[in-house]
Formats: C-alpha cells, structure tokens, sequence
C-alpha cells in the first residue's frame, strides 16, 4: 500500500465549522511574547472590519496556522496623511508544525492577494531578539525600513 501524498496547503477564511481549531493554535511557549494569540486577532479583524483579511492555513483537513493580512490602512496619518500600506499583520503557525514552510507559503499567499489588490509593496513588523522572526523575513527577502511600530522593527518586500 502506498503512501498519499501530502498535500498542498491552503487558505481558508475562519468560520464556525473552523474557529475553535483557529483558537485552539498555539506557537512555541518562547514565541508567545512575539506574536498575539489568535484569539485577539479575530477581535481586531472584527473591530477593523474590511481592511483586515483573516484566514487559517490548511493542509488536508488540518488547521496548521493561522495568518491576517491588513489592505490599505493609514499608517501614520498625523506625520504622513497619504501613507497607506498593505501587510502581514500577525502569522500564527502551531509549534509542532513549524518548520515545514507553512510560514513562508503564508508570506506568498499574502504577498499574491495584495499583488491581485494591486499593492505595490508588502509591510511586516516583528519582535526584535533571540527567537522573534526577523531571520524568517530576511531570508524572504524583507529589508527593514528603519522605522519602528512600537517596539517592533519595520519591514517591506517590494511587490513589482
């Protein structure tokens, strides 16, 4: 008997059917200080209404993430008025499924639907330190901007 093969991961918007296995993802005991449970997520993606584009990550029937996209947001609007970005909000992937390249198949997928938005560029920010995700994004080909998001380092991959 032969083994199927694995298959592909995919998208798909939080629903009923899906939001306890959504709230159920837990990172690394050592991430949990970099990233925001989903659980506030899915408040802010409620609260922030179209410009938040929530959606879990599957392989098979298996929730293995969770990812949320924000589209066309003032970023600052009292130094910059006309400063709208597009980005990865949060990227939740379940500990024991790190390491597969679920979370650099969530980076495509967010960078092709702002591309299909026609977004030129796409903005990230993350946690500096020992276990914050800044290698991840670097080797994606993020380049910081030097601006800072709170305390978080600011980057952007260019779309085009």
């Amino acid at each position: 008997m032969t083994t199927p093969p694995p298959s592909a991961p995919r998208l798909e918007p939080v629903t009923p059917a899906t939001l306890d296995a959504a709230l159920g993802l837990r990172v690394h005991p050592h991430q949990q200080d970099d990233v925001a449970p989903v659980v506030r997520s899915l408040a802010e993606a409620y609260a922030y209404g179209e410009t938040a584009w929530p959606r879990l990550i599957f392989d098979g029937d298996e929730v293995v993430g969770f990812l949320m996209a924000f589209v066309d947001i003032q970023w600052n609007a009292e130094q910059e008025p006309a400063d709208r970005r597009s980005g990865l909000w949060r990227l939740n992937i379940g500990a024991e499924h790190q390491g597969k390249g679920y979370g650099r198949f969530a980076v495509g997928a967010v960078r092709e639907e702002l591309r299909r938005r026609g977004a030129r560029q796409l903005y990230v920010t993350w946690h500096r330190g020992e276990h914050g995700p800044g290698d991840f994004y670097r080797r994606l080909g993020f380049r910081e901007t030097g601006e800072q998001s709170g305390d978080q380092a600011v980057g952007v991959l260019d779309l085009v």
